[in-house]
C-alpha cells in the first residue's frame, strides 16, 4: 500500500506549502524518506524508484515505445 501513501504524498505536497517546504529542503533520498515518513507517510524507495521510471515513461512519450 506504499504506492499509495506517495500518491497521497504528492497530492498533499502540492496543495501544502508547509508540508511541501520541509521535503524541498531533503538533500538525499535518505532525507527525503526520513522526512515523509516522520510526517506520517509510509513511503520507500521501491515505491520512488517506480515513480521515477513511470516519470522516465511519461516525459519519453511515444517515441520511447518506437524504440
Amino acid at each position: 500500500m506504499s504506492w499509495s501513501e506517495l500518491e497521497r504524498l504528492v497530492a498533499e505536497a502540492e496543495q501544502d506549502p508547509a508540508l511541501r517546504s520541509p521535503l524541498r529542503h531533503c538533500r538525499s533520498l535518505k532525507e527525503f524518506l526520513l522526512v515523509a515518513r516522520k510526517l506520517g507517510y509510509a513511503v520507500t524507495r521501491h515505491d520512488l524508484r517506480l515513480a521515477r521510471e513511470e516519470h522516465r515513461r511519461q516525459a519519453d512519450g511515444p517515441a520511447a515505445l518506437k524504440a
